[in-house]
């Protein structure tokens, strides 16, 4: 099973759109499924990441926010992986 990766962003974040270019390029390493998803039209989600994006989850699980540490996300995903 492949695992989930997901982006909570805004149109025109730089952070989002840095983060996003990280795990793209990842994917083709680790092997993942990765999904954008923009908070702007859902009040929940803005309430809920709005003052935090990028967020990141993996597996429905957070990650982490604002920036992607390509070794904390590899040692996170790698463990993941352990426990499926």
């Amino acid at each position: 099973m492949r695992n989930l990766v997901t982006i909570y962003s805004r149109h025109g974040c730089h952070l989002c759109d840095v983060a996003y270019e990280i795990l793209e390029l990842l994917v083709l390493e680790l092997d993942f499924d990765l999904e954008m998803i923009f908070i702007e039209d859902n009040p929940v989600l803005v309430e809920k990441h709005g003052e935090f994006v990028p967020v990141v989850f993996i597996d429905g699980e957070l990650h982490d926010y604002y920036r992607v540490n390509i070794e904390r996300f590899k040692s996170s995903l790698a463990k993941r992986r352990q426990h499926q």
